[in-house]
């Protein structure tokens, strides 16, 4: 399965948010950490990207996204 990593311009025009609130939204627990992919730059799995979108989409609470969040940063362990 390829996986994208996306960097912070094309996560913040999927999201519709602006820099500070999406990375407040990390520090809340909302969205996603981002992982490294060099010495100098993130990005973010496109898969959590789209499964985010989807949960905030489908109504879902916010206490139901940070137990998404969570998931989806346990599930990164698993990849390896």
């Amino acid at each position: 399965m390829t996986r994208t990593i996306l960097r912070l311009p094309e996560i913040l025009h999927r999201r519709a948010r602006s820099r500070s609130a999406h990375y407040l939204d990390i520090k809340a627990g909302l969205y996603t950490r981002p992982v490294s992919i060099g010495s100098r730059a993130i990005g973010w799995p496109e898969h959590e990207v789209l499964t985010l979108n989807n949960a905030r989409i489908a109504g879902k609470t916010d206490d139901e996204i940070r137990a998404l969040v969570a998931e989806l940063e346990a599930a990164r362990k698993n990849l390896a």
